[in-house]
């Protein structure tokens, strides 16, 4: 069976924009505001101490949602939270949690 390039959500988004919001994600690991956030070893979804080697970076609207890779939507996640939250929209994660409960 071929494998689809078919992304479910990515509005209108190209595989040139989508790679180019990878590359920023990737620029933006490498800044000292992102060395900072990690210093800090703070999950922000369940807020756990995590050591900051074992955190991730996820962003809070994902791009295959139409999420951009700046400053204001990237954040320090432990795997497991990040894992969860996949492509979920802030709300959505938000009920996924409430569910949980």
């Amino acid at each position: 069976m071929k494998k689809s390039n078919f992304q479910p959500f990515a509005y209108d988004l190209n595989e040139a924009q989508i790679k180019q919001e990878r590359e920023k994600a990737r620029d933006i690991r490498k800044s000292q505001w992102w060395k900072r956030c990690l210093a800090k070893g703070i999950c922000y979804y369940c807020e756990k101490q995590t050591p900051p080697k074992e955190l991730t970076m996820d962003h809070i609207v994902p791009i295959s949602r139409g999420g951009r890779s700046t400053k204001g939507n990237v954040v320090t996640s432990c795997k497991e939270c990040n894992n969860k939250k996949r492509y979920l929209l802030p709300m959505e994660w938000e009920q996924y949690l409430s569910v949980k409960e």
